[in-house]
């Protein structure tokens, strides 16, 4: 698509989904743009008044990256106040968010068409839009501008999240227990209805969700490159399948991390339950290896049942945690947590025997997976949890809740070695015999000796794909400086094999 004259040539917008787990790729990725073309660009993130509020905390004043507010109002979809995000609902509003965001087409437009033509003289030079703002495809379309959707998951995920929603495959499986193939993938890939979302497991051909997202999907797939986040050669089939079925030219970027020198309070703009110093100290006291890291994100907690289970196993198992812990689900996730909600004297034990830390709402995740004490992760296995495990070379024990999670999970236990499955979704009944199995397995000197192996392994393919030494660029940063090229020159895109 041919972009213009040159002065055309330095506006780049960015605009993620209203979810944490999105905003701060994006915000990574505006960052990493500007620290390898200082200058080159101008890189304007665009969100909500509250969700660019959190930004701004955490962002450096020389970071090269802009914030820009676009109005709100949430009420008009029946969304009450301070929601501005899928963080701060509980799970019956998420519909209403997705809805809200569409509602910001007009104001972006403004943006784009009006507001940075006046200041810059000349229209924005590309749009990077997520996943779930596909709608704006025809704001690119109509100023004649470059459009590029950008996948905070990585490439597998998205490729089997994108054709299950497309096609409803599952509809087509006679019982629980089986399995059904994929619409775009080998006939080897199979999945279970138990491998997906209640929403996305009781969805039909005129489900308001289905509706919506095939639109987005349909749009992304109608945008002039794929951002990826991931490293190809992480997920070499992934990458594959998500440029062959989108038919979009894929740049595999990834990891986009936040950088080592922000911390998990000031990328999430969250208040941590714990600080900092006060985690490694702990952490300090048990030897390398030893600690196993409970978190299920931060929208995922686990049933009241399953909980006091995941509780009563840990402590079998008489490995040392720390565990983030929420609310069950069903309950206000940001109330007061409640004893009754694990055994009785669990929490007290855990802190007398200095075997477990229990850690209310916000932990600081990067700080607690880069320490060697560390040597599983407990996880829902969303995209940005999983690469900070992996760049950290600390395996997984898989739970997954939601959206790709659960393609995620497969990935990492079948093709990459690096995960154990424990459990599925918030239905399954969990016992404590099978945590406790499970963690020792993954905690052991078995099959968890080997899955640290393949973890490290990730861990340096991760690094080579984001390192530059003597003049050679790893392959993410190759595929992002052909991607900025393609753009600037208005050349088409052409993916992964440009890099």
């Amino acid at each position: 698509m041919a972009v213009g004259t040159a002065a055309r040539r330095q506006h780049i917008v960015l605009i993620p989904f209203l979810a944490q787990g999105h905003i701060i790729p994006f915000l990574a990725l505006a960052r990493r743009i500007a620290q390898r073309h200082p200058g080159r660009f101008i890189l304007t993130v665009v969100s909500t008044p509250l969700n660019v509020r959190g930004l701004r905390s955490s962002l450096h004043p020389d970071a090269g990256v802009l914030l820009r507010e676009l109005p709100f109002r949430g009420a008009d979809h029946g969304l009450p106040p301070g929601a501005e995000s899928t963080d701060s609902v509980p799970q019956g509003l998420l519909f209403k968010v997705f809805q809200a965001s569409a509602s910001l087409r007009t104001e972006f437009e403004g943006l784009v068409a009006e507001d940075i033509p006046r200041e810059d003289g000349c229209p924005p030079l590309c749009i990077i839009a997520d996943v779930f703002m596909g709608w704006t495809v025809h704001v690119a379309r109509q100023l004649g501008v470059f459009h590029a959707t950008f996948t905070t998951c990585g490439g597998l995920g998205t490729a089997a999240y994108f054709a299950i929603w497309l096609h409803l495959p599952h509809l087509n499986a006679a019982s629980e227990e089986d399995d059904f193939g994929v619409p775009g993938f080998p006939e080897t890939f199979r999945l279970r209805r138990s491998q997906m979302s209640p929403t996305l497991k009781n969805a039909h051909e005129r489900d308001p969700w289905v509706i919506l997202l095939r639109e987005q999907i349909t749009f992304c797939c109608s945008s002039d490159a794929m951002l990826c986040n991931n490293a190809e050669a992480l997920e070499p089939t992934g990458t594959a399948l998500l440029q062959k079925n989108t038919g979009v030219p894929v740049f595999s970027i990834g990891p986009i991390l936040p950088p080592e020198t922000i911390s998990s309070a000031g990328r999430a703009a969250k208040v941590l339950g714990i600080a900092p110093e006060a985690c490694i100290e702990w952490l300090d006291a048990h030897p390398p290896r030893s600690v196993l890291y409970v978190s299920f994100g931060s929208q995922n907690s686990v049933s009241a049942q399953q909980m006091v289970q995941l509780a009563a196993g840990l402590e079998a198992s008489g490995r040392s945690f720390i565990w983030v812990i929420r609310p069950p689900f069903g309950f206000d996730v940001k109330g007061q947590f409640r004893a009754e909600w694990l055994p009785e004297g669990f929490e007290e034990r855990a802190r007398s025997s200095g075997r477990g830390l229990l850690v209310r709402d916000w932990a600081p995740q990067l700080e607690i997976l880069a320490h060697g004490s560390v040597g599983a992760f407990l996880s829902h296995c969303g995209w940005n949890s999983t690469l900070e495990s992996l760049a950290r070379g600390v395996p997984l024990i898989g739970w997954p809740m939601a959206a790709e999670q659960f393609y995620n999970v497969k990935m990492l236990e079948e093709e990459m070695g690096v995960c154990v499955e424990l459990a599925r979704g918030l239905v399954q009944e969990v016992e404590a015999a099978e945590v406790e199995r499970v963690v020792g397995m993954v905690m052991g000197e078995e099959k968890g000796k080997e899955m640290r192996r393949r973890a490290v392994k990730a861990a340096e393919v991760i690094r080579a794909a984001t390192r530059e030494e003597g003049g050679e660029k790893g392959t993410s940063l190759a595929a992002l400086d052909a991607f900025l090229e393609a753009v600037q020159q208005g050349t088409p895109a052409t993916g992964n094999s440009a890099a």
